[in-house]
Parts: structure tokens; C-alpha cells; sequence
């Protein structure tokens, strides 16, 4: 794709205010995100069907670092960094990626969160055990909610 023609993919994205813009052409897709916390953007060429995606590259370093949320167990909370559809498990039937009680390390697969036909799976940011599960599979979630506690 023509750098011209990215460059005005970004200024389209930062005038308009939409948070996200993919688009393909031909083989060639890239996806533009606005991230919130510094008002940058970023840019991803997008490979095969499956993106991984580390929390903490898109929550606000502010939103990771506050303490946990009222009702919530304490430790690290492991919040969504996009809109989609949340999946415990790589696919129908399968077992779950990881279980209350299980420990994990940071880098491990925690879930998928299916956004616009693409399969994202979400890494623990932070080693530790998982000490709540506060979505269910197929649920929606929402940018910035709560998916896991890790203590």
C-alpha cells in the first residue's frame, strides 16, 4: 500500500474521531487504532486470521496500574482491550485456556476476543494465579471491562 495513501488513512482517522479503520486491498490489509492514553496512533499490518494482542499495549497504563474495582477479587485486573465477542476456549468444545485456581505466566493465552471475524487472543500481562473469571463464553464485552483477576 502507498505511504501517501496511509497517510491519509491516519489523518481520516484522527480528524473523524473513529477509534478504528481497516482496510483491505487486494492481500494487503492494515488496521489503524487510535489509542486513547497518548493520543497516538497505531498501525498493524494484519497477518493470516489470527492477531495477538498484549493487554497492555492497549489499555492506558493508568487504567492498568489502578487498584482493583469495587466487588472484585484483589490483584491485577486483566480488562479488555477492545469490543468483541469473549471465548474461553480456541474453539467449540475445546478446553478452556485457563481455569480459577490455574497459574499463569505473563505472555500466556488468557482468551479470544472475536472482533469483526478476527480472532484476537488476549496475554496475561502479569505472572500470577487466576483468582476470578468475570466473563462468561460468547459474552460481549466492552473496551476497558473486566475479563480476569490475576493475584
Amino acid at each position: 500500500m502507498d505511504l501517501r495513501k496511509l497517510k491519509k488513512l491516519i489523518d481520516l482517522v484522527q480528524d473523524s474521531g473513529v477509534a478504528e479503520l481497516e482496510i483491505t486491498e487486494g492481500e494487503e490489509k492494515v488496521r489503524i487504532t487510535r489509542v486513547v492514553a497518548g493520543g497516538q496512533m497505531m498501525m498493524s499490518p494484519m497477518m493470516g486470521h489470527m492477531q495477538t494482542i498484549p493487554v497492555s499495549a492497549q489499555v492506558p497504563a493508568a487504567a492498568a496500574a489502578e487498584p482493583s474495582e469495587p466487588g472484585l477479587p484483589e490483584g491485577h485486573v486483566v480488562k479488555s482491550p477492545m469490543v468483541g465477542t469473549f471465548y474461553r476456549t480456541p474453539s467449540p468444545g475445546a478446553k478452556a485456556f485457563v481455569e480459577v485456581g490455574q497459574s499463569v505466566g505473563a505472555g500466556d493465552t488468557l482468551c479470544i476476543i472475536e472482533a469483526m471475524k478476527l480472532m484476537n487472543e488476549i496475554e496475561a500481562d502479569v505472572g500470577g494465579t487466576i483468582k476470578a473469571i468475570l466473563v462468561e463464553n460468547g459474552q460481549p464485552v466492552e473496551y476497558g471491562e473486566p475479563l480476569f483477576v490475576i493475584g
